[in-house]
């Protein structure tokens, strides 16, 4: 039972998709950094919703035809919940800092240490589970990202800089 506790515990990373032209990290900053993430359809992209723990840290990736490339993190503040008026399952995220360098997915693609990413496998999936050393080589390639308390955090407990980032509406 206590190992099932730790394991839950456990910081989770996530990639959460959005077309800058529905919502952008512009909108998401502008929004005071705190929105629901919703729209969602596909049941494997709820499931990893689902999956998904207060504190968790997701890149906050733009798709679409122009701009494929991680922009951002932010962490869930609010678990999966039902939102009542749109009759679908929602989970709110806040920003936390901006990438110091986008990181684009063809550049991605070309990196040897995130083969078998499922952003590649299952490119249509809009929230999909990013593995430890797939975030920590993003955030690499990335320079980080700034602001935000959790990036200090993060520098104290592993001694070093890192990387933390759609959403639709307010919360």
């Amino acid at each position: 039972m206590g190992d099932e506790k730790a394991h839950h515990k456990q910081k989770q990373y996530w990639l959460l998709k959005t077309e800058p032209g529905e919502w952008s990290w512009k909108d998401q900053v502008a929004n005071g950094g705190l929105s629901r993430w919703d729209g969602v359809k596909n049941k494997q992209a709820q499931k990893n919703m689902r999956a998904m723990k207060r504190g968790d840290l997701c890149f906050f990736y733009h798709s679409g035809s122009k701009f494929r490339r991680i922009v951002g993190v932010v962490s869930v503040a609010k678990e999966w919940y039902e939102d009542e008026e749109e009759e679908e399952g929602v989970v709110d995220v806040m920003a936390v800092g901006e990438m110091r360098r986008v990181v684009d997915l063809k550049e991605m693609k070309g990196e040897d240490g995130l083969k078998g990413f499922d952003l590649f496998r299952q490119p249509r999936l809009s929230v999909v589970p990013v593995p430890e050393k797939i975030w920590e080589r993003i955030c690499e390639i990335g320079g980080g990202f700034e602001g935000g308390a959790a990036e200090d955090e993060e520098e104290e407990e592993s001694g070093r800089g890192g990387g933390d980032e759609g959403a639709s509406s307010v919360v």
